[in-house]
């Protein structure tokens, strides 16, 4: 039986660490502008191109273009729900506000929540929301960029390391780990000692069986356990995420797996365990692969050096495009009703059951992708294990 508390542990642990190089991954650009005294204490300054501002949804966008009888720009309104935010939406121009936490090389750190910003139309304590990337501002409230592009002297490096939607979703899913493994290891070890599983844990068992026996074991071999608490961690953390972003309402809705700054973190640790892990016979097949002749090796040898680095790239790369199209599939049969709509509200109503029609067909469609992409991120990374770690056979 498996060491369920040990597993428990090191997905704590791991996660903890994931947690702390996502969170510092999200700085953004350099700031154009000084800070003047007042804003310096957090006074509240408006913005003089507030009537032009949105929220992190475009709900501000979409009632001006209803106004003025603009065509539905279906494509902002999908990348908008498919990228990071400062605020978690729930209807309308309500939404839970999440901590704004910067630091500026002149102002030092800044902590505030992002209602202060009311959904971009004002400024606070220098800064501006602008989309969802905040900004440092004058004295006007503006991006003064002419002006640090003349004086370097007056560009101040911004590092957001804020609390975003995608950040929460992480630490829920974090959360989700551990009550759940802990409270199956706790079965194992103290309620249910030599009983057969019940509950929870006669849910999770087969899939820790299978993804050991099946896809874990026969990938590395008879070092797996040594690789087995990671793997069984990636593998429920992608399946706990992408299964909350299926989710359209608190605390779901979140495109976490879909952010390439997870994916890429994801395939860095898998990379990291792989170089590691490697033995002599695994580097001798990348640089001087028995056999083969010298001419052949100039060929073949940099191919080898550069599987070594696409190898993760592949790992973050198919994450990253299958979640995220399929978030964008499913918003885009979603929006046909509004776009067709705008020719009639008879036509939009006729295209409506279709519409609805494929967009739950798709969201049933993503709960497959959920289970599978988690299955494949992990069997890859097995593989990739078990390549590096081989034994030479004669």
């Amino acid at each position: 039986m498996l060491k369920n508390k040990r597993l428990a542990i090191l997905s704590v642990l791991t996660f903890l660490v994931f947690t702390l190089i996502f969170s510092v991954n999200r700085a953004q650009d350099s700031s154009h502008s000084q800070l003047p005294a007042s804003d310096a204490h957090g006074t509240e300054v408006q913005a003089t191109d507030a009537t032009h501002g949105s929220d992190g949804h475009g709900t501000e966008g979409h009632a001006d273009a209803a106004q003025g009888g603009e065509k539905l720009n279906a494509g902002k309104i999908i990348m908008e729900h498919v990228a990071d935010a400062h605020g978690w939406h729930l209807w309308g121009h309500t939404e839970i506000p999440l901590p704004v936490i910067l630091y500026n090389s002149e102002r030092g750190f800044s902590v505030f929540s992002s209602a202060r910003f009311e959904h971009g139309h004002k400024t606070y304590g220098g800064y501006k929301l602008e989309g969802q990337k905040v900004v440092a501002v004058n004295e006007s409230g503006e991006v003064d960029a002419h002006s640090a592009t003349v004086n370097e002297e007056l560009t101040a490096a911004t590092t957001d390391i804020s609390i975003t939607k995608n950040v929460a979703t992480l630490f829920i899913a974090l959360i989700l780990m551990m009550v759940i493994f802990t409270s199956v290891a706790n079965a194992y070890t103290r309620k249910r000692k030599g009983l057969a599983p019940t509950g929870l844990q006669n849910a999770i068992e087969p899939i820790i069986m299978f993804m050991r026996d099946e896809v874990i074991k026969p990938s590395i071999g008879h070092k797996y356990e040594k690789y087995l608490p990671y793997l069984l961690t990636v593998f429920f953390f992608i399946w706990i995420a992408n299964l909350m972003g299926l989710i359209p309402v608190f605390p779901g809705g979140a495109n976490l797996t879909g952010n390439i700054s997870v994916t890429m973190t994801l395939a860095l640790f898998t990379f990291v365990i792989v170089t590691f892990s490697a033995n002599k016979n695994y580097w001798e097949h990348v640089f001087v692969m028995p056999g083969v002749p010298k001419p052949i090796l100039l060929l073949l040898t940099p191919i080898e050096i550069l599987g070594v680095f696409l190898r993760p790239f592949v790992l973050m790369i198919r994450l990253f495009a299958n979640i995220t199209a399929g978030h964008i599939i499913a918003l885009s049969f979603f929006c046909l009703i509004f776009i067709f709509g705008q020719n009639g509200t008879g036509v939009g109503l006729a295209v409506s059951p279709l519409s609805l029609v494929f967009t739950v067909f798709m969201t049933v469609l993503e709960l497959l992708v959920a289970f599978l992409q988690a299955y494949v991120f992990t069997m890859l990374s097995a593989v990739y294990i078990g390549a590096a770690i081989e034994e030479h056979h004669h």
